[in-house]
């Protein structure tokens, strides 16, 4: 009886969402910009403050929170502004009491607690609305972070996502607005984060990959899993002593070069980026953290990103091109990777980015610039009608929030110059991985399969050459759409014809005296007015229903 209310109540928070943010200015503004491709996402003053929008989304709970995070990577929806609030967008809610942390804990690791560790601490380290994290040490006296996740929380996602969903596909069916910004896809990618930060034991495996991945980096740490006690809701993991990268005192960063450690951290990411394909996407000040022993610790492995060796290369050509300062390649390098019409104006894009790519020379650290120029890349191409990428959309944000960490460690630093000093060793590592054992047999193959089918294939076009048999295939025009659809039109004519046909007829035999009668009608007469009736309607049916339906379809 109480799911009906619940569904009630979450169609309800959403709806009262939607009606104070659909008539507002931002959403007006940014709807009018989608639409018509016009440019607006300065410093405009707004009905709501970015401000207001996050404090709405807490309220709304915790899959509205994600929903708010994602939304900080999408630059074609939002202005700067809001994008810059939505990317600290973190959850404050009640820690778990410690009677449910101990029952999940012992029935998860199938053990008792008093058994798995020597100590385990009752206040949490850290409370979110997944899970919350408890200090604890094993009985070998090494200290751990016990990560709990919080009881109920999938279900509540889960039905939180269906609301959002059901809401989405009614959307996307009929608002134009909807389907520009491809809600349904926005969706569609939340559900995918959403569901990969409920697994636990996928985050343990993430920071397996991290860690092995960066282990060449000696200033770097990435906390690894426990595996014994590691399930799909409970993570152990080593504890590392930190805080957050921005907590530093403007004291301390006078006293200390920050440079060498960052120029680490840079290639690092540019190495996860680039070289890997598995990066820590999510790295806000407070999940990059600085270490009593001066070095900086990955944690939060929750959602991280994936790029193709395909978008590897695209990625790695747009940052050459962006250190270089040179608009022209960038420009060619965003639509080498996207999608768009023919009917583009390509000749403005091209110029806008230039000129984007112009502005951001001479800049550092502490402008913020290389994630905001991303980002900026980014809108531009949605406001021009260029569908980028959603992987480019990720990497603005991850430039973004590492600006913010490098700006604190050392103000001056130019990151573009770091890229372009880096893409040389880059270079060489890519050059080095393509060249292993397992890539050069498939290639091996791949030639040898090439080899033994060339004769046969050459032995082919030859003889159909000399028989003159060669023939090209262009496929200009359905020439069977097109006879069919003729068919049907000459078949409809002629079924019009024929009712039009026994309509006059009946109408003739109407003054023709007879004993067979319908209604005190001549029978005959009747009959075929009702033919004819039964034909016409028949007749409206295709034309009305399934041309319909078949135009639809296309």
């Amino acid at each position: 009886m109480s799911v009906l209310p619940n569904n009630l109540d979450r169609y309800r928070k959403f709806i009262s969402f939607m009606l104070k943010y659909w008539q507002s200015d931002l959403f007006r503004k940014t709807a009018s910009n989608a639409m018509e491709g016009n440019e607006g996402n300065g410093d405009e003053n707004f009905e709501q403050t970015p401000q207001e929008l996050v404090e709405d989304l807490k309220n709304m709970g915790p899959t509205y929170i994600k929903l708010g995070q994602l939304l900080s990577t999408r630059p074609d929806l939002l202005p700067d502004a809001y994008l810059k609030e939505l990317a600290t967008l973190q959850d404050d809610v009640a820690p778990i009491p410690y009677e449910e942390v101990h029952k999940i804990v012992e029935e998860e690791i199938g053990t008792r607690i008093s058994k798995a560790f020597d100590t385990f601490d009752k206040e949490p380290l850290a409370s979110a609305s997944i899970g919350q994290v408890h200090y604890a040490t094993l009985r070998s006296k090494q200290p751990v972070a016990v990560k709990i996740q919080r009881p109920g929380i999938k279900k509540q996602f889960l039905e939180d996502l269906d609301t959002l969903k059901e809401l989405a596909d009614l959307a996307v069916k009929h608002t134009k607005t909807a389907r520009r910004y491809s809600f349904d896809h926005v969706l569609e990618e939340l559900s995918r984060i959403v569901l990969y930060e409920l697994d636990y034991y996928r985050e343990a495996q993430n920071l397996k990959t991290l860690g092995r991945n960066l282990q060449e980096f000696k200033d770097l740490v990435v906390p690894q899993p426990i595996n014994d006690y590691c399930t799909g809701k409970v993570l152990t993991m080593e504890y590392i002593k930190g805080k957050k990268i921005t907590s530093l005192s403007p004291l301390k960063q006078l006293e200390v070069d920050y440079g060498p450690l960052v120029d680490q951290l840079v290639e690092a990411y540019l190495k996860q980026i680039i070289i890997d394909g598995f990066v820590h996407a999510d790295p806000h000040p407070g999940n990059i953290q600085f270490t009593p022993d001066a070095k900086i610790a990955l944690i939060d492995l929750g959602m991280v990103a994936k790029f193709t060796p395909q978008m590897q290369e695209n990625i790695l050509q747009l940052l050459i091109a962006i250190s270089n300062t040179n608009g022209s390649e960038t420009a060619n390098v965003l639509l080498g990777m996207s999608e768009y019409d023919e009917e583009r104006d390509l000749r403005a894009f091209r110029k806008s980015i230039n000129d984007i790519i112009m502005e951001s020379e001479h800049s550092t650290a502490k402008d913020l610039q290389t994630g905001r120029l991303v980002i900026q890349l980014n809108r531009l191409s949605a406001e021009s009608g260029i569908h980028i990428p959603v992987e480019l959309n990720i990497l603005g944000k991850i430039l973004l929030n590492m600006d913010q960490i490098v700006a604190v460690l050392d103000p001056d630093f130019d990151l573009k110059d770091t890229i372009q000093k880096h893409v040389t060793k880059i270079m060489q590592n890519k050059v080095y991985e393509e060249l292993k054992p397992e890539n050069f047999f498939t290639m091996l193959l791949q030639s040898k399969k090439l080899a033994e089918n060339a004769p046969e294939r050459l032995n082919t076009i030859s003889e159909n050459l000399a028989n003159n048999n060669f023939k090209i295939k262009i496929e200009a025009i359905d020439e069977k759409r097109v006879t069919d659809g003729f068919q049907k039109v000459a078949n409809r004519i002629t079924l019009g014809l024929i009712i039009a046909a026994m309509i006059v007829g009946a109408a003739m035999l109407m003054q023709v005296p007879s004993e067979f009668t319908i209604f005190g009608y001549p029978g005959l007469a009747m009959l075929f007015f009702l033919l004819a009736a039964l034909g016409g309607i028949y007749l409206s049916y295709i034309i009305i229903f399934r041309d319909e339906n078949l135009h639809n379809k296309d």
